[in-house]
């Protein structure tokens, strides 16, 4: 049944990690000790996809979570949904990556790796029919960027022709954790543009900026963040977990929305996001849906589409509507905005519907865009890095764990070439117009002649 392998990694990987297992839980209707109290037999038809069958009545989640600290993995055993999880599956050590990727990738990290890859093993042997893993890890700490990208290659190679996709919070502007975002954020890049298929890049600037102008929650926390985040991977594998009227799995999404291998970096968005106040004077109509999924202030990366333009978009609704309504609104924001999609490429846009809508809506619909505007994020990175790494800032923490000068000029040219890359196919539309504007001139002086 199409399974999936989830692996969270990090502090922040398993907070967000846990919080999707909530929301999914609920939509399946399987409670915090992995009972089943639903009231649809859809909610069990394909919940292969993520859990595991355990002693009747009891579904566990396919989930390894990692951490190089235990006090994560002690908050989540004394979470509401602690008792969850297999406990075999829970691997973790006990000194920390202390915020250095080169500790979670080279040193802390490579000793603790075959056990998690015995466990990853494990679940994966269980399979049916592996459709790939997913990873949920944060790019500005040690144990996520490091360890995370160190599974990454790992998997890569022992399962290559699986898919991998990581969810994956990169550094945002005005929110920072830590001091070597830069440098841990641009290294754990260079891993992900060789290892993984498709990479949902997830901001925490961005999400504070949902919560706060347009869900108007006056105090956000790292809750109602990671509840975001979770609505999103919820909406991502919709069409995995419930029966649609046109369905996507990881590898349609891969296929459709990757023109070139190195540009899977993905811009992730959710409708409808209303505050609480508002909800009862909005309807939620799929017109209504389509006009915020597109809208820049839904995005979850702190980046504007409008400064770039579209490669491919993919977008997955949720609830009972009129496909042919869909395909007509689909049709319109590409004719209406047709600037900021490329020409090249004719029908960009994929879309999926499934029936099921989410707990507590009536419909609702998951953005998935791949935008060349991603640039901005990764020029941000680059910029801090190069300052940084200009004055050698912060290096001995590295070298000192077994890293060479010569890996940190590596990460930081393979970035460069994929800001270059996406800045090409940005503007490849327009150069190939002025060369088919002159022919036809050429051809009219001719005629003229």
């Amino acid at each position: 049944m199409r399974e999936i392998v989830h692996i969270q990694v990090g502090r922040c990987g398993n907070q967000i990690g846990s919080k999707f297992w909530e929301v999914i839980s609920d939509e399946h209707g399987i409670d915090p000790n992995g009972q089943y109290h639903g009231d649809s037999d859809l909610q069990l038809e394909r919940i292969q996809v993520y859990y595991n069958e355990g002693q009747y009545p009891k579904y566990v989640p396919r989930a390894v979570l990692v951490d190089l600290e235990p006090g994560t993995m002690d908050s989540i055993r004394g979470g509401v949904y602690g008792q969850l999880f297999r406990p075999d599956n829970i691997v973790f050590g006990v000194t920390g990556a202390g915020n250095n990727w080169a500790k979670g990738y080279y040193t802390e990290g490579a000793d603790l790796l075959e056990s998690i890859l015995d466990v990853v093993r494990k679940e994966a042997e269980g399979c049916d029919c592996l459709q790939g893993f997913q990873l949920v890890h944060s790019l500005g700490g040690g144990t996520g960027s490091g360890l995370g990208t160190l599974l990454l290659a790992n998997l890569t190679e022992e399962y290559p022709d699986r898919i991998l996709v990581t969810y994956s919070v990169v550094p945002s502007p005005k929110v920072s954790d830590t001091v070597v975002e830069p440098y841990n954020a641009t290294l754990a890049v260079n891993q992900l543009i060789e290892n993984s298929t498709q990479s949902y890049c997830i901001d925490n600037e961005a999400l504070y900026d949902i919560c706060f102008r347009t869900l108007k929650l006056p105090t956000p926390t790292y809750g109602d963040l990671n509840h975001l985040v979770s609505c999103t991977m919820s909406g991502v594998t919709t069409c995995l977990r419930f029966p649609g009227q046109l369905n996507a799995d990881l590898r349609k999404l891969a296929v459709n929305m990757i023109p070139f291998p190195r540009l899977h970096f993905f811009m992730p968005g959710f409708a409808p996001l209303t505050s609480r106040g508002s909800q009862k004077y909005r309807a939620l109509t799929v017109p209504e849906l389509t006009h915020q999924m597109f809208d820049a202030k839904n995005m979850m990366a702190a980046c504007d589409p409008r400064h770039g333009r579209y490669l491919t978009v993919a977008a997955i609704f949720r609830g009972r509507m009129s496909m042919k309504e869909v395909d007509e609104q689909m049709l319109n924001i590409q004719k209406r905005n047709k600037e900021f999609f490329v020409e090249w490429i004719p029908n960009n846009v994929k879309t999926a519907v499934c029936d099921i809508p989410p707990r507590g809506l009536k419909m609702s619909a998951t953005f998935i865009g791949n935008t060349t505007a991603i640039q901005e994020l990764f020029k941000r990175i680059s910029e801090q890095y190069t300052s940084m790494f200009r004055r050698k800032a912060f290096l001995h923490w590295y070298t000192g764990e077994g890293m060479d000068e010569a890996d940190f000029c590596d990460s930081e040219n393979n970035l460069c070439d994929l800001i270059s890359e996406y800045q090409q196919y940005q503007d490849a539309t327009s150069e190939d117009q002025e060369f088919e504007d002159e022919d036809e001139a050429e051809e009219a002086n001719e005629s003229d002649g």
